[in-house]
């Protein structure tokens, strides 16, 4: 049974940086991808990658602030957040496995909550 597991998640200052991991068992994923999910919104991508790391995608609004990146033989994908914002606040989800653009995973971490505070 495939397992996602996150962590890194916490509160810190607006302008601040952190590290969001997860560690997946359970299964081979080509595609790995984060997503969130802020009181009263809709669950949104944040990034994803695929299995050689050729090919990424970042939500807009996040754009040159943070960057996904996978160690294959961890079976690990990251999110590196910095200049994080009060509107960056949410639940981060790991996602696994389904088609590019990874918009429909197959699995799901359990999330870890992202506080930005100003």
């Amino acid at each position: 049974q495939a397992q996602l597991v996150e962590s890194g998640g916490g509160s810190v200052q607006a302008g601040g940086s952190l590290r969001l991991s997860c560690a997946a068992s359970g299964g081979t994923f080509s595609v790995f991808a984060w997503f969130r999910q802020a009181p009263g919104k809709e669950r949104e991508l944040v990034a994803g990658i695929n299995w050689s790391g050729l090919m990424t995608y970042y939500l807009d609004s996040v754009k040159g602030r943070f960057t996904i990146s996978r160690d294959i033989a961890k079976n690990t994908v990251y999110l590196e957040m910095n200049s994080l914002k009060p509107e960056d606040t949410a639940i981060y989800y790991c996602a696994a496995g389904g088609n590019w653009p990874p918009r429909r995973p197959d699995y799901w971490g359990q999330g870890t909550q992202v506080t930005v505070s100003s």
